[in-house]
């Protein structure tokens, strides 16, 4: 039997030479490739190879100049970096490619993937990377009056670093005429067929697009001919500040990407972390972890669940959900110490062990929620209005969904049983019985119906966590576990000092690079992190579902009315600190 060709070799036979393998500490399949031959060797891999990557799962770069550590790469001044997904082979692969200083751009890869369209436009609004062929290359989270590309190493990373801001009167002619709405240079015509359309904003402040989110519409009549998001709005430079703060002194930053989502953020920094240095975290710790992340699961669906029953003009939900979500973050309060935004988790397992009176207070809730969840089924799932709103409304297929990245219930709900929770298992969830639910029309109905069963599933975990909660200690004896074990401080000097100097700069992470992904509330988590052997990350690369699932927006409301594309957005489940970082 002559053996398959290993996908080093399908590459090198595509490109020819010119590929080179680079070996990382993720074991993701990584390949350096010319910059001319990124089009076709995409579209070969999307397309044409056995089990193709048909998931562009994410789109970013690198500013290479002052790192040290490189050996066995290209040489490189920026590097755009391409993950992709095959979920045939339910396997990732990283490509790269190397670019100089002065010759800043590569074609681009919007003809393979319409989702590539905002990841490059992001390449070049945060490195000034320019992509030959985009059609619509433009500033996306950063003004458009903005000097400069903030994630080059040069670029102040601190408001101090910055001047002080003077709104002379030529700026401020300059900045009311940069606001000016122009559709062309929202990638609209102003005709079409003799038809002169109409055009409507909504947002940045409308309560329908839950925080600041601005949609440009073009209308004819009330039908929705296009739709173009405009963000930005709620970023805070979340990547930026990865590369001044320690590895351990940046968890508390992930909590406020969504937000909604609290340690489950905070677990997908920190397997991408542990992935670097080699971490090992005990069985207790993996556990309480767990459980923390299903609790928080419920917790963000059930915001959801009462937003998107308001979007629909069912005002009593809302208040009983949350009210329940309090519930909820009573035992996240008498756990961890604090509520939305806990930080609780540590590189090697945890801050504190679980307080007592914790088992009670868990048990209470799995027992209490249950039939909650039925009454909201029979108020708002089983509503007719509801049904009526939502059923046909904003659908996806299955093929749609992957060609744009779409993760979590939005893929799920075309009919895809895709979790990454048994798909690539982290954390021990291996060890846990649960289903995965799915829906068949991929709409809004389907979305919703998904995100309540999903609540009931995740009841299940907690329940088998409480069942089964392991003995042990809740953090790693590893060097590199943050904060250092301090049974021995007191023996030896070396010990004390090594143990001060992890607490007060932080660990010194090998240098290195991977990618670690969770199945978070909203879809999938990433983090890519760079490391250069320091006390602070070199790179920091956020992946967030939201960020993916919000450009779909244009497909899954043309054709609609105005109202459904409220319903739309609700359905999408998004927090804008999640697009925006």
């Amino acid at each position: 039997m002559i053996a398959a060709p290993t996908i080093a070799q399908e590459i090198s036979g595509r490109v020819g030479p010119g590929v080179v393998r680079q070996d990382t500490v993720d074991q993701i399949p990584t390949f350096w490739a010319p910059k001319e031959r990124v089009p076709r060797l995409m579209r070969f891999l999307k397309e044409e190879i056995d089990r193709p990557y048909k998931m562009l799962y994410d789109l970013s770069a690198i500013d290479e100049r002052m790192r040290v550590h490189r050996e066995g790469q290209p040489a490189s001044d920026f590097t755009v970096v391409y993950h992709l997904l095959s979920l045939e082979r339910n396997e990732y692969l990283r490509i790269k490619v190397a670019l100089t200083e002065d010759r800043l751009s590569l074609p681009s890869i919007t003809s393979v993937w319409p989702a590539a369209n905002w990841y490059e436009r992001e390449v070049w609004d945060m490195f000034g990377v320019a992509f030959d062929g985009h059609p619509h290359l433009d500033r996306l989270l950063m003004p458009r009056s903005w000097v400069g590309h903030p994630l080059r190493k040069e670029h102040p990373a601190r408001a101090t670093e910055i001047g002080p801001y003077h709104l002379s009167a030529d700026k401020e002619v300059v900045e009311q005429e940069a606001l000016r709405f122009r559709p062309e240079e929202w990638g609209m015509t102003r005709e079409h067929d003799g038809s002169d359309f109409m055009f409507l904003n909504v947002g940045p402040q409308h309560p329908g697009t839950h925080g600041v989110l601005r949609i440009a519409l073009q209308l004819d009549g009330e039908e929705v001919v296009d739709a173009v998001p405009q963000i930005g709005f709620h970023h805070r430079g979340a990547e930026k500040m990865g590369e001044r703060q320690s590895w351990h002194s940046y968890i508390p930053y992930t909590d406020r990407i969504d937000y909604l989502g609290g340690v489950l953020n905070n677990l997908a920094y920190l397997t991408t972390v542990e992935k670097l240095a080699g971490i090992k975290v005990p069985p207790r710790a993996q556990v309480i972890r767990v459980m923390m992340c299903e609790l928080f699961r419920i917790i963000s669906h059930l915001v959801w669940y009462g937003t998107f029953a308001q979007d629909l003009g069912q005002m009593s939900p809302v208040f009983f959900t949350f009210n329940d979500r309090e519930r909820a973050f009573g035992i996240v309060e008498a756990v961890t110490g604090a509520r939305m935004h806990p930080a609780w988790f540590r590189i090697g397992g945890l801050a504190a062990d679980l307080p007592n009176g914790w088992e009670k207070m868990i048990r209470d809730f799995v027992r209490y929620l249950p039939p909650r969840l039925v009454e909201y089924d029979r108020t708002v799932i089983r509503n007719r209005i509801f049904q009526a709103r939502t059923k046909g409304v904003g659908a996806l297929t299955t093929d749609e969904a992957i060609e744009w990245g779409v993760t979590g219930a939005n893929l799920r709900a075309c009919g895809l049983e895709w979790d990454f929770r048994k798909k690539q298992p982290y954390s021990g969830y291996d060890q846990f019985d649960f289903d995965i639910p799915t829906a068949q029309h991929g709409d809004c109905y389907d979305r919703a119906i998904v995100r309540v069963e999903e609540m009931r599933q995740s009841l299940r975990i907690i329940e088998q966590c409480v069942k089964h909660m392991p003995e042990g200690p809740y953090q790693s004896d590893h060097h590199l576990a943050t904060p250092p074990v301090k049974a021995r401080t007191m023996h030896d000097i070396e010990t004390l000092i090594t143990h001060f100097l992890n607490v007060s700069w932080g660990p010194v992470m090998p240098e290195g690079e991977a990618l670690g992904a969770i199945e978070a509330a909203k879809g999938n988590n990433g983090y890519y992190l760079v490391s250069d052997g320091s006390t602070v990350s070199y790179r920091t690369r956020i992946r967030t579902p939201s960020f993916a699932h919000i450009q779909t927006l244009p497909l899954l409301t043309r054709g609609m009315m105005i109202p459904d594309l409220v319903v739309t957005l609700g359905s999408l489940d998004f927090v804008l600190a999640d697009i925006d970082r």
